[in-house]
């Protein structure tokens, strides 16, 4: 059950009888939450909202888990290094240990600070504007889910929060700034991403691919790489996940993520020289060798992701929570385990049930992806978020591995022949068998004139046979390099297209849409 048939199983599952399932399982999951607020909070005055936002929460937690993991394990799967199933086995795992464990007890309330709560002074206000971001966020990443496009759910919190403080208290609510800051990171995210992964892809293609002998090459430069990688998570896990249990600083971080890297370049070197004894001298031999540092990496992603994101769904919903039993205003709450429950089982739900389609769009539907550029882009994931964190860009993890398959398909068609450059080529091979191809026209008259005769030209005939077969096999080659270089696949624009325009327009779509709903809560309940 790889990417290749992922197409199989969307064709069976997107039936009605497969979609009433998906459908009838999310709706189980949400009424359970439903059911637990309800229960867990009956007696307590002025519920309603707070069974409600835990129901929004939900709706929104299974769709980061739809969307926004595609983008920790679609690479792996489209390069082939997981199956569809194992990827999201692991990714789910993964998702709810990083959410539980390292999710933190004390989220901010307004996801950036891009509103200031002491705008909105009556409580009951502040609880309809929470309400109206969670559902329009989760309303946007269910339709971008549903075309195939993986945006950002941070940016999908954003402006469904921001929509709504306008609705509540105007424009001045928002720090312009800081959005300003967010906006930047829809070029920065990308472009760091992309080219941090071509970078990685460059090194590995000069040093190893482009070698005589790859697995020589592979046995000197592979370790290192995995050493690299083991080093830049172990950093990205201590400062994105880990920090959340025991604080440390970007310099602490390094200083353990190098040792944990030398212990396993320890292991790793003769591991690497065991493998290559077996592989072929080919790409695809050397690809084999970053399979298993591929599937870690996937883990790990997932892992940080689940401890970072799970407050996208659930940072809203501790704020309703604590203005409900509170009766106040906070910007930082504690959350209640039942609250972090509810986002990593979400995740993973959403993940399981809906998650295929955009695991198929970031692994396939971008470029082709193999071992080697998936690890590429896994690396530009991990030290993309390192170094915008510590200069105190605001990047999207999304957009870094987006921007990361962009990188390393670019690159690609730098580095190899282009459609137009292959096509010359073959041109240019026709013009030198210019002469064979008139001879063999020739041949062929010959043999039509020949056929019309008697006997006595039998032994002619029977050599021109077999040089027109050999002169046919000749043309089926030409022919055979014309439909290759028309089938070479690169960096698909439509693609491009479809995802950097739900890019431009997440934040402003889930804000109009956020207003909205403020706006029909409040004339509702007023």
């Amino acid at each position: 059950m790889d990417i290749k048939t992922i197409d199989i199983v969307n064709k069976y599952t997107s039936g009605t009888e497969k979609g009433f399932a998906r459908l009838t399982l999310s709706l189980i999951f949400i009424v359970l939450v439903f059911l637990y607020s309800y229960v867990s909070h009956g007696n307590v005055p002025n519920n309603t909202f707070l069974i409600i936002g835990a129901v929004f929460g939900a709706y929104m937690a299974m769709n980061i888990g739809a969307n926004d993991v595609a983008n920790n394990v679609g690479p792996a799967v489209g390069s082939k290094a997981l199956t569809l199933f194992w990827a999201i086995v692991i990714a789910s795992m993964f998702e709810a240990a990083g959410a539980f464990i390292a999710g933190g007890d004390v989220v901010k309330t307004i996801k950036k600070g891009i509103i200031d709560p002491a705008l909105i002074n009556d409580p009951q206000i502040f609880i309809w504007a929470m309400t109206a971001s969670l559902l329009s966020a989760a309303l946007w990443l269910n339709f971008a889910t549903s075309i195939g496009a993986p945006v950002s759910t941070t940016h999908s919190i954003v402006g469904g929060v921001m929509g709504a403080g306008i609705a509540a208290a105007g424009f001045a609510i928002v720090d312009w700034g800081t959005m300003a800051k967010i906006a930047s990171s829809w070029v920065i995210s990308p472009i760091l991403g992309g080219i941090i992964a071509a970078a990685f892809l460059y090194f590995i293609k000069k040093n190893i691919i482009f070698k005589d002998d790859m697995l020589e090459s592979a046995k000197k430069f592979v370790p290192i790489l995995i050493a690299i990688m083991i080093w830049v998570f172990a950093t990205y896990l201590m400062l994105k996940g880990v920090k959340k249990i025991v604080k440390v600083d970007l310099t602490t971080a390094l200083a353990i993520g190098l040792g944990i890297a030398l212990i396993v370049y320890y292991f790793a070197k003769p591991a690497i020289l065991k493998a290559t004894q077996t592989l072929d001298n080919t790409r695809i031999g050397v690809n084999t060798l970053f399979t298993i540092p591929l599937i870690f990496s996937a883990a790990l992603l997932s892992f940080a992701h689940g401890a970072n994101d799970v407050a996208n769904a659930i940072g809203p919903l501790a704020a309703i929570s604590d203005a409900v039993m509170g009766g106040e205003i906070s910007s930082k709450v504690e959350i209640p385990f039942w609250i972090m429950a509810v986002g990593a089982i979400g995740l993973t739900v959403g993940l399981a049930l809906y998650g295929p389609r955009l695991i198929k769009t970031v692994g396939s539907e971008i470029t082709e992806l193999d071992q080697i550029r998936a690890f590429c882009i896994a690396m530009a994931a991990a030290i993309t978020v390192i170094i915008a964190s510590q200069l105190g860009l605001p990047v999207s993890s999304t957009h870094i591995a987006i921007g990361g398959i962009f990188g390393v398909g670019f690159l690609r068609e730098y580095l190899d022949s282009s459609e137009s450059k292959y096509l010359e080529m073959v041109r240019e091979k026709f013009k030198k068998n210019k002469k064979e191809f008139e001879e063999f026209e020739a041949e062929l008259k010959e043999l039509e004139s020949l056929e019309k005769k008697n006997k006595q030209t039998y032994e002619r005939l029977v050599e021109l046979y077999r040089q027109i077969e050999q002169r046919q096999e000749i043309l089926k080659e030409e022919k055979k390099d014309f439909k290759d270089a028309k089938k070479i696949q690169y960096v698909k624009r439509d693609a491009i297209k479809k995802i950097v325009a739900a890019w431009l327009i997440t934040v402003p779509a889930a804000a109009i849409l956020s207003a909205g709903i403020f706006f029909m809560i409040k004339g509702i309940m007023i």
